[in-house]
């Protein structure tokens, strides 16, 4: 089991980090910014997908193409990943969408889950999780070990903006087989568990802040 780190340098992307970044990017144009990077890391990502070769009829003449061999099942962690699902639909447009619901306890930083929606059709299929923020790696490797007992085989595609060392050195000793593409991989996570520089809450910049209980 292995854990391979692939930082994706594109121009585009890092004009869209850059903005993603900044404090003062309101919520409409960080959601913009936020999928034109999801968009071209998943194209990366899904770069060696199977792919198999049929008969296609253009309108001259009868030629060979390539499909892909199975649909990726293309899973998003709550909440923040879902500004990347519209992305993924783009691009993946046959694909299945799970869903998986996770929250921080900002106490112990822990993972608390909170739903659990993923396809019954997973073994010998690609997953993709996608989730903006790897920090501390408790909401991804619950997310992993979900699609490893519903029957995922071979390496899990993990797509994300930002990575922090400690969230990539607790996917590693979890003992996960993860292909993870992101666009930085930033310094450390400060004492709140955000990484740093980072961008803030992906969330809460997409959605805005959720109303405390009461």
């Amino acid at each position: 089991m292995t854990v391979a780190v692939h930082l994706v340098e594109h121009p585009l992307i890092a004009d869209s980090l850059t903005r993603v970044r900044d404090k003062n990017t309101p919520n409409a144009l960080f959601r913009q910014e936020l999928e034109r990077i999801g968009t071209l890391l998943i194209a990366e990502a899904t770069r060696g997908l199977a792919t198999h070769e049929v008969r296609v009829t253009t309108p001259l003449v009868s030629t060979t193409g390539r499909a892909l061999t199975s649909q990726p099942v293309v899973v998003p962690v709550l909440r923040a990943g879902l500004g990347f699902v519209h992305a993924a639909q783009e691009l993946l447009p046959s694909a299945d969408v799970g869903f998986i619901g996770v929250s921080r306890d900002e106490a112990t930083f822990q993972p608390k889950p909170y739903v659990n929606k993923l396809p019954e059709n997973i073994a010998g299929r690609q997953c993709i999780v996608l989730d903006p923020m790897l920090a501390t790696g408790g909401s991804l490797a619950h997310t992993c070990q979900l699609l490893l007992e519903r029957g995922a085989t071979g390496t899990i595609i993990v797509v994300c903006v930002l990575a922090a060392p400690e969230g990539i050195a607790l996917l590693k000793s979890a003992g996960l087989d993860l292909a993870i593409y992101t666009a930085a991989v930033d310094e450390h996570l400060n004492e709140h568990a955000f990484i740093v520089p980072g961008l803030g809450d992906a969330g809460d910049r997409q959605f805005g802040s959720p109303a405390s209980s009461s």
